[in-house]
């Protein structure tokens, strides 16, 4: 039995020679410097742009700071542009979307994967289907759809069709898959029935796959910006990613890159807070990119 330790692009031969060694940290350094700026750079410009005055901006754009940083910015976005009230629209909507994604996803890919009913196949090869679907193409039905239950201008025509996500329900029971079907046999021998099952079996072992398709339901909902603005007619009841874009035709450049940089800390906060559970989740998916 080989063994494959140790094998890579570069031999252990080559890595014990300082020339090859030092080459190799200097690719390193280079590569990670390179990821933090494009990682972190929009960030941090957004930062600059909050705190500078709107003739800085417009005279040193590339400049890496504010040479006079206006904390005053913040607050005056906060309450000259209502961005607080905007933040909690986007809060309403993000929520709801989240539940009804993970809910669906959830009690989808359990019936999928252990429940397998007849047609099971041949409805999860529907719902792959539909990964190969543009929304814009459907955005018309979807609207004329929701326009005759009567949901335009209310939360449920921003929640209901956020969770027909057909990515979250295949991560989800690539997931319950790689589970040990012997729990499922063992619970189903004491009596268990299938809410029991889903319940106190499944869910428990899931939340590294929850926590993931947690992340990327809240951040599908958190930048969504066309569906939003289409299903959501009235100004006072949009999400941030919709009214920023409307207030920058009439408020200061600063206080919109203020409302902006508001818009992406909830997010951000998130990760930072339930990274060691998504990374687990991406694990076990075998999530890439």
């Amino acid at each position: 039995m080989s063994d494959d330790r140790g094998r890579g692009i570069v031999s252990d031969l080559d890595r014990r020679r300082p020339a090859m060694r030092w080459s190799l940290r200097l690719t390193q350094g280079v590569l990670l410097l390179a990821t933090l700026l494009v990682g972190l750079g929009p960030i941090l410009w957004t930062a600059k742009g909050a705190l500078s005055s709107t003739q800085e901006l417009l005279r040193e754009p590339l400049r890496l700071w504010p040479s006079d940083a206006r904390w005053e910015n913040l607050a005056a976005a906060w309450t000259e542009l209502r961005v607080g009230h905007y933040l909690l629209n986007t809060v309403v909507l993000v929520g709801g979307s989240w539940f009804v994604q993970l809910f669906v996803a959830a009690t989808g890919a359990f019936a999928l994967s252990v429940l397998r009913p007849r047609f099971g196949r041949l409805i999860y090869g529907a719902v792959l289907v539909t990964l190969f679907v543009p929304s814009t193409v459907s955005l018309v039905a979807l609207y004329l759809t929701v326009l005759d239950l009567s949901l335009v201008d209310t939360p449920w025509a921003v929640w209901l069709p956020a969770g027909a996500h057909a990515f979250n329900v295949l991560i989800m029971k690539q997931f319950f898959d790689a589970l040990p079907r012997e729990l499922y046999q063992a619970a189903q021998v004491d009596g268990a029935g299938p809410f029991r099952l889903f319940w106190q079996i499944v869910l428990p072992m899931s939340r590294p796959i929850l926590a993931v398709v947690s992340l990327l339901a809240v951040m599908d909902a958190w930048k969504d910006f066309l569906w939003p603005m289409v299903a959501i007619s009235d100004a006072e009841a949009h999400p941030l990613a919709v009214a920023l874009p409307r207030l920058a035709e009439t408020a200061e450049q600063n206080q919109v890159i203020a409302g902006m940089l508001v818009a992406i800390v909830p997010p951000v906060l998130l990760f930072l807070v339930f990274q060691r559970h998504i990374i687990r989740g991406i694990g076990f998916t075998g999530l890439k990119g």
